[in-house]
């Protein structure tokens, strides 16, 4: 019986459960309870409150005996006690007693060889729209024997106690890889419940030998796709929304021995300065049946994209099958073609630049992109920033691990990888510009068809990689970004100071081999 499994979990006393809802049921529970209200396009508006992103410092992983000598331990992995957390379950599942509760069964990627069963138990009917919505739905005739391999329990009612329970405030995003369950509280922000999702993947796959990628993906009409890795603001989501291709996912991705696979069965993106004329296929899909978190609302019910008050995240979560140019299979071959994106404030770094295997390893431990002065306190002036395997916070394993697996695939199939820089030229910024969007756009077409190949390279004197001289439809001179600066003498200055940031940021890192430690910046 369905009640036996919740009471597994320590349920008991069970109120009203609901079951693997329908959409507009969950639309209408959700309006119903007073969680949300229809916007003018037909989607869901939400508010979450206090914590509107995510929160890494309110995770942690228990530390288990069968886990604790394989996880990467430290400031993104953050023990919890087996003590500690079955303090807060017990007190979680008390406070679940007799309460109306919304429950999504369905999977965790589109490939059904590599896929994991996933059970979502919600105190919000909005909630379980949103996984809905983002996770694989299942087809018919899959719930009729369905087995879970992880459950994630939300409660966002719940509030942990710091000074008994041991978290870091009344938020919390727990992982328990021994008994296979993700329990969240204190907060309602969506997106903890994507991404602790993406971490159960990113602990599970590599001990298949299959390379779980923070990543978009696209796929021409010949089979042959791309992958577009990219921390926040590098342009992952519009790089990969190309209306010659379609797109496979905006966000998580799988690479097995038979090719890549969407984790997801829906997209979570920005919204904030959404232009249905630049994003036309996001703009879209805000209809009935996606999820705006935090965006706010005129009085006649139309969403105003670009009032940022309540926060600059604001998201919309809708499944894929809403975007009219997806894959929806979810699945393509091995990518030809691989791209790493970096924003660089410092305005150094080339538009474009192909990389040897053992500096794509470098690039990709690195995972660099930077901060603006302004975006948040304290920071004056450009900030580096490096997020290894563009997404540290979601990585349970050591780096050079997802790095050793990325370069095998890598070799085997033969990818090229790019390095594309999608910041600024001609000057840092706030004196450089941001280099225009069609050329980029022009340089991801040549490198996906191969044209930019047919260039002559030139090797970058500090960082090494190898920068075209020519590209049809891009000015030569911004190719070689030292020719956009007026002051030469500066460029070298800053280009030589961005370098140490990196080399800086390697040494920090341990058990890095080291011919990828000398594919990095020299001077």
């Amino acid at each position: 019986m369905k009640e036996e499994k919740l009471q597994s979990l320590g349920i008991n006393s069970l109120g009203e459960v609901h079951w693997n809802l329908t959409v507009p049921e969950l639309v209408v529970a959700s309006l119903k309870r007073g969680e949300s209200i229809l916007s003018s396009t037909g989607a869901l508006s939400v508010k979450t409150g206090k914590y509107t992103g995510r929160s890494p410092k309110d995770k942690f992983i228990v530390d288990e005996p069968s886990i604790h000598d394989e996880l990467s331990w430290g400031s993104v992995n953050k023990p919890i006690s087996q003590e500690k957390f079955q303090l807060i379950y017990g007190k979680l599942m008390a406070y679940l007693q007799n309460r109306e509760l919304f429950v999504f069964e369905g999977f965790l990627g589109k490939d059904p060889a590599n896929r994991i069963s996933l059970r979502v138990i919600n105190e919000y009917a909005w909630h379980n729209l949103f996984v809905h919505q983002l996770y694989v739905r299942p087809e018919a005739g899959e719930l009729e024997d369905y087995q879970e391999d992880f459950t994630i329990i939300c409660a966002p009612g719940f509030k942990a106690d710091p000074a008994v329970d041991g978290t870091h405030s009344e938020a919390f995003i727990l992982v328990s890889f021994e008994k296979k369950v993700v329990i969240i509280g204190g907060t309602s922000y969506a997106g903890e419940m994507k991404k602790s999702a993406f971490s159960l993947m990113n602990y599970l796959l590599p001990k298949k030998g299959i390379m779980p990628m923070h990543c978009s993906a696209n796929v021409d009409e010949e089979g042959n796709s791309a992958l577009f890795f990219g921390l926040s603001g590098t342009g992952k989501t519009t790089l990969s929304a190309d209306p010659t291709r379609k797109l496979i996912g905006d966000d998580e991705h799988g690479w097995s021995d038979e090719g890549i696979f969407n984790f997801e069965g829906g997209c979570y993106a920005k919204t904030i300065n959404l232009d249905p004329k630049h994003e036309p296929e996001i703009w879209g899909a805000i209809r009935f049946g996606a999820v705006m978190e935090n965006v706010i609302l005129q009085p006649d019910g139309t969403p105003d994209f670009d009032d940022g008050s309540l926060t600059e995240n604001t998201r919309v979560g809708y499944p894929v099958h809403y975007i009219s140019n997806a894959e929806l299979s979810g699945r393509a071959g091995h990518p030809g073609v691989v791209i790493f994106l970096t924003a660089d404030a410092f305005g150094v770094l080339p538009p474009i630049a192909k990389l040897t295997p053992q500096q794509a390893m470098y690039h990709f431990i690195s995972g660099y992109t930077s901060k603006l002065a302004g975006t948040e306190r304290g920071i004056t002036e450009p900030e580096a920033t490096f997020s290894s395997c563009f997404g540290a916070p979601f990585l349970p394993l050591a780096p050079q691990i997802y790095a050793k697996l990325l370069g095998e695939h890598i070799a085997a199939h033969g990818s090229r990888v790019y390095l594309l820089n999608t910041g600024w030229s001609g000057g840092p910024y706030g004196v450089g510009k941001r280099i225009s969007l069609p050329y980029t756009r022009r340089l991801v077409q040549a490198a996906l068809s191969g044209e930019i190949e047919r260039s002559e390279f030139v090797t970058d004197p500090i960082f090494g990689i190898s920068v075209p001289k020519s590209c049809e439809g891009v000015p030569s001179e911004l190719l070689w970004p030292k020719n956009t600066w007026q002051d030469k003498s500066a460029y070298d200055k800053q280009a030589k100071n961005l370098a140490q940031r990196f080399i800086d940021n390697m040494n920090k890192l341990s058990d890095v081999a080291e011919d990828i430690k000398a594919a990095g910046p020299k001077f």
